[in-house]
């Protein structure tokens, strides 16, 4: 098992072009902006992208990139755990345009909010809707609660199933044809 690294977004701008990038965020994410030449393989897709990967790997080394830094820590260490070294970018994409280093953004491509957007409109959804309903029938209060208690467990292990869930949504899943492509990019 390899140990993953990281790069701040200075010391990863100085070395892009010794990297193949590999953005583990949704597709939606990807098309918002997205790191110069970078590849997307949705974090969910990526036990799939292990064969593709190790190719990569064997050419040159890989980082991993996502909007924070937290679902390529996690790319990176499930790398690591194939014998797959990988370096991630502290700070993700937001780090990155913050320094102001450029975003690829594909022409055409519809926007989709980030995922961290998508899980506050879910969540602060929830909470106004379980406490309306909660006015008329009492129980719907828990569903606040619940979400309520969500994210505090959210916080305090650094996870989101919520995200987990809304990356299983059609807009954030990735075509098959597009997936398939990078996978044979990789591999070549």
């Amino acid at each position: 098992m390899t140990t993953p690294t990281a790069l701040i977004p200075a010391q990863a701008a100085a070395r892009l072009d010794d990297y193949t990038v590999i953005d583990v965020r949704t597709p939606g994410e990807y098309t918002s902006g997205h790191l110069p030449g970078a590849h997307n393989i949705p974090l969910d897709h990526l036990h799939t992208a292990l064969p593709a990967l190790k190719a990569a790997a064997a050419r040159g080394a890989l980082l991993m990139v996502c909007a924070s830094g937290n679902r390529s820590t996690t790319a990176a260490a499930e790398l690591a755990a194939a014998d797959i070294p990988a370096t991630t970018l502290t700070g993700g994409t937001t780090a990155w345009a913050g320094e102001g280093h450029t975003l690829h953004h594909p022409d055409n491509a519809s926007a989709v909010w980030p995922m961290e957007r998508q899980v506050r409109l879910a969540a602060g959804s929830l909470v106004v809707l379980g406490l309306a309903a909660g006015t008329r029938w009492r129980p719907a209060r828990w569903l606040s609660a619940a979400i309520g208690g969500g994210l505090i467990f959210s916080a305090a292990t650094n996870t989101c199933g919520m995200a987990a869930a809304l990356a299983k949504l059609p807009h954030n899943q990735p075509r098959t044809t597009d997936l398939d492509a990078t996978l044979q990019a990789l591999q070549d």
